[in-house]
């Protein structure tokens, strides 16, 4: 009897942990979720450099964000991209720069 007895309170410790693990886990991801929301709330708009706020600029046909009080530039995904070209890695892309370089020069 004191055998079925134990085996019955390890399984029920054992649910308990399980559930107790799972339980902390999806609080952690909420946790993280709201974190995450308060940061980008608190810092929506403002300068990661000095807590400046960003201004909208339009700059080669692209809006990027411009602190107004150190000047540092926030680009979103893919600006860069679109202000500088794609990166052309390699000997082909560097051959392909000085080329286009030359050109320019001899303009």
């Amino acid at each position: 009897m004191s055998d079925k007895h134990d085996l019955e309170d390890d399984y029920f410790k054992r649910i308990d942990r399980e559930k107790k693990e799972a339980l902390k886990k999806q609080l952690d991801a909420e946790k993280a979720v709201n974190a995450k929301l308060e940061r980008a709330q608190l810092h929506h708009d403002h300068c990661g450099k000095c807590g400046g706020t960003m201004r909208p600029k339009m700059f080669k046909g692209v809006e990027i964000d411009i602190c107004g009080d150190c000047g540092s530039v926030l680009l979103d995904p893919g600006e860069l991209e679109l202000l500088a070209g794609d990166d052309q890695p390699g000997m082909l892309g560097s051959l392909t720069e000085l080329l286009g370089f030359a050109k320019k020069k001899g303009k």
